[in-house]
């Protein structure tokens, strides 16, 4: 069984390769620009991301679609690149601390029913191994990417600030998040979202008939 005709398979593996690669590079960094929030804020931010993949699960009869799939993907990057920008621009305080962290909360809320659409557009057994291999392997050298700059960044351009390392770490962020958005953009057959229907049918629809 081919994969969903909304989806560029390939493609598709090549974007979420880039994702998991940004990932493993900006996952060490993360704690170094939540350093300015309290254990509250951790605290609410928790309960807020509860509320929020809950709230997004009871949308699934309507978001279970690759129209509101590659709307929601665009739009949890476009968030990304919001906060890796913001890191470039403005200083380590509670102001960008805070929009870090809810930005990372917004796509974190999304999570389950990302990968619940990769699944259900993927289709075959072959492809979602390719798909997981992918994932798995670009996090797995984004991670040790993060480990290269950082040590290059200390011995051969002396820069062991912390703050500092992060930000001239999230050079590299920027120009991976952009190859995101591009391999995103091309993963889909863009005329075939507007006429794609739900990716499982109407459980309703189906006790009628």
């Amino acid at each position: 069984m081919g994969a969903h005709p909304a989806i560029r398979p390939a493609a598709f593996i090549r974007y979420k390769f880039l994702n998991s690669l940004f990932l493993g590079l900006s996952l060490g960094a993360v704690f170094v620009l939540y350093t300015p929030l309290s254990p509250a804020v951790f605290s609410a931010g928790g309960i807020g991301l509860a509320l929020g993949t809950l709230i997004v699960a009871t949308q699934y009869r309507r978001i279970l679609a690759p129209g509101w799939f590659f709307r929601l993907s665009l739009g949890v990057e476009l968030v990304t690149l919001s906060g890796v920008i913001a890191v470039l621009r403005f200083p380590l305080e509670l102001a960008l601390a805070l929009f870090i962290y809810i930005g990372y909360q917004i796509t974190f809320s999304l999570g389950n029913y990302l990968v619940r659409c990769e699944t259900l557009l993927m289709v075959s057994v072959e492809q979602l191994r390719k798909l997981d291999v992918a994932k798995q392997t670009g996090y797995l050298l984004g991670m040790g990417g993060a480990w290269a700059v950082y040590a290059g960044l200390e011995h051969f351009a002396t820069i062991d600030d912390r703050v500092e390392q992060v930000v001239s770490l999230h050079w590299v962020l920027a120009v991976v998040e952009i190859m995101v958005l591009i391999a995103l953009w091309r993963a889909f057959n863009r005329d075939q979202l507007a006429n794609s229907g739900p990716l499982i049918p109407d459980e309703q629809g189906i006790a009628a008939d």
